[in-house]
């Protein structure tokens, strides 16, 4: 903390902005009234502070003076590369002797690294456009590259460096510009300027942006690095790169063959006995899931239903044309939801066979016997 920052307390109401300190351990907050009032630092946090580049309402009619010169000069040029996007490319160079560094903040050696999208207008959320913004809170410098991509290319939107503890603009785009940006991918290389710094390994996050939430107000929060709510996906979390699960087509399709292939499989044989009957051989196939499925996790009730509705079809489609051929299916007693499934499939799709119940003292009242006609 230092003077200047605004702070409220954390064991009482109130709080004000920091104008000393007394030692190392207390601050001195002066209040609405004027009051300088002497507190701990444990018992304060502060809530507004240059670290983040907070603007105040001169700060934004700047930003805004900014952004109509970036589209005037945008506009003054033969091919814009970039639809509604300010494009910085800012080669990095020393701070020059005289000129103040950046002021590292403690806890600032671990690398958080966000990416935010604010609504210029929220109450316009049909029509209003976004600012797109990199957010650096850590004490290192960021060799940022902010790419889209689609069909397996990438394109590059921004790139350029961060300066510690800031929050940096890359752009301002309309809702109409929301399909190229469903997916994009933030690359980082951190470091430190004049002195030694522990290493951070350089990152590749890609994330899919979820489109809908432009058009909800409620999915935008009040966050620490913005005055109005913002819509914040993690890039990196202490020093970890967070990568969220991109599946592309081809991986889904793959997926769907590898299933149709493992349903195709013979029915495993270790689930049907056959035994000797008076006049002709029985097949018996216990249909209980726990003696179908390995394990039932990630399953719900309809899901195991359909799985042991798939392995009764199995078996009738193996014998439906063996004339004589009993088969006694094992389904258990339970609330007989297998059971009604299991004869109303044979009345649909097997009729020219019969049914009745199977043996009780063979079977108790668990088991249906099919004889093919």
């Amino acid at each position: 903390m230092k003077v200047g920052d605004k702070v409220r307390f954390l064991s009482e109401v109130g709080g004000g902005t920091i104008v000393g300190f007394q030692g190392k351990d207390i601050a001195l907050v002066e209040d609405a009234d004027g009051f300088a009032i002497p507190m701990q630092l444990r018992d304060i946090v502060a809530i507004e502070t240059d670290e983040y580049n907070i603007p105040s309402a001169a700060e934004k009619q700047r930003r805004q003076a900014e952004r109509e010169d970036q589209l005037r000069a945008k506009q003054s040029q033969p091919a814009a590369p970039y639809r509604g996007a300010a494009v910085p490319q800012q080669p990095f160079t020393s701070p020059k002797t005289g000129v103040q560094k950046p002021q590292e903040i403690k806890g600032g050696d671990v690398l958080n690294v966000y990416l935010a999208f604010v609504p210029v207008d929220m109450k316009a959320m049909s029509t209003t456009n976004f600012e797109t913004y990199l957010v650096n809170d850590s004490n290192f410098y960021l060799y940022y590259t902010y790419l889209a991509g689609e069909n397996g290319s990438w394109s590059t939107r921004s790139h350029g460096v961060l300066e510690p503890n800031t929050k940096f603009f890359i752009e301002e785009f309309d809702k109409a510009s929301l399909n190229d940006l469903q997916r994009v991918c933030v690359q980082l290389v951190a470091f430190k300027d004049g002195k030694a710094f522990a290493l951070k390994p350089a990152c590749s996050v890609e994330l899919r942006i979820d489109v809908v939430k432009f058009y909800k107000v409620h999915t935008f929060k009040d966050t620490d690095f913005f005055e109005e709510p913002a819509l914040i996906y993690d890039l990196v979390r202490d020093d970890v790169p967070v990568r969220q699960m991109i599946v592309s087509a081809q991986e889904i399709e793959q997926a769907l063959k590898e299933k149709v292939r493992e349903e195709s499989k013979p029915f495993d044989q270790k689930h049907v006995k056959v035994r000797k009957g008076i006049n002709s051989e029985i097949v018996e196939v216990d249909l209980h899931a726990s003696s179908l499925l390995d394990t039932m996790a990630g399953m719900d009730n309809g899901d195991i239903l359909n799985y042991q509705l798939s392995k009764f079809r199995e078996v009738m489609e193996q014998y439906k044309t063996k004339k004589g051929q009993r088969i006694v299916f094992i389904h258990g007693k339970g609330e007989g939801v297998l059971r009604k499934a299991v004869l109303q499939e044979l009345r649909q799709k097997y009729p020219t066979c019969s049914h009745q119940d199977a043996s009780f003292q063979q079977y108790g009242f668990g088991a249906t016997m099919v004889i093919v006609h």
